[in-house]
């Protein structure tokens, strides 16, 4: 998983999928007093981003220590992937997560897995395990892609109310697209790189 700061920004946005947690949000955050909800999104993403820091730093030593390949970590993070962006694009109604808590939300299921979830997890750690001489540039990008995500959520009323519920569905179809392309490509990858090794 070769990539480019601009594309590792794009792939982590594309994995958190904040338009897409838009609706969750929203529907989430209803009972909590509006004067807290800012508070509330800006904790669960700090918590989404430390969870994600975490793996990012400790995805070499964990591969290790469960003795994983990263053919194996490609095609299970290849294999989630694909799994949400069906659920993307064929949207059921207990949305992309499964059922849900009610209640003021606290880490599950905003900070994770919406935020932070398997496949977000998965493509940290992948990219730390397969160029960890650019940490720096994956936090970067962790940061920038986190950023965006806090700012969109933010307005994810605003959002809600402006898009409306077509026009959030047929924006995260086209996500969930763009999502599968990625999924299947990460399992060709880690396909290949199996196949490689019984060569070798």
């Amino acid at each position: 998983m070769d990539v480019t700061l601009s594309q590792a920004i794009v792939i982590l946005l594309l994995v958190m999928d904040p338009v897409g947690n838009v609706p969750l949000f929203v529907s989430l955050l209803a009972p909590v007093d509006p004067r807290r909800r800012a508070r509330v999104i800006v904790r669960e993403c700090a918590i989404a981003f430390g969870v994600l820091l975490a793996f990012l730093f400790a995805g070499k030593q964990l591969l290790v220590l469960l003795d994983l390949s990263e053919s194996s970590l490609n095609i299970a993070g290849g294999v989630i992937l694909f799994l949400i962006a069906l659920r993307m694009i064929f949207r059921t109604g207990d949305g992309v997560f499964g059922d849900t808590l009610a209640g003021e939300p606290f880490i599950v299921p905003l900070a994770v897995p919406s935020v932070a979830g398997p496949a977000a997890i998965a493509t940290v750690v992948l990219l730390a395990s397969r160029s960890p001489h650019r940490l720096l540039e994956w936090v970067g990008a962790l940061s920038v892609a986190m950023a965006v995500t806090v700012v969109l959520l933010l307005f994810s009323d605003r959002i809600s109310r402006r898009a409306g519920a077509r026009g959030l569905l047929a924006f995260e179809r086209l996500m969930g697209l763009i999502l599968t392309a990625i999924a299947v490509e990460m399992l060709l990858r880690g396909v290949e790189a199996f196949v490689r090794t019984l060569h070798g």
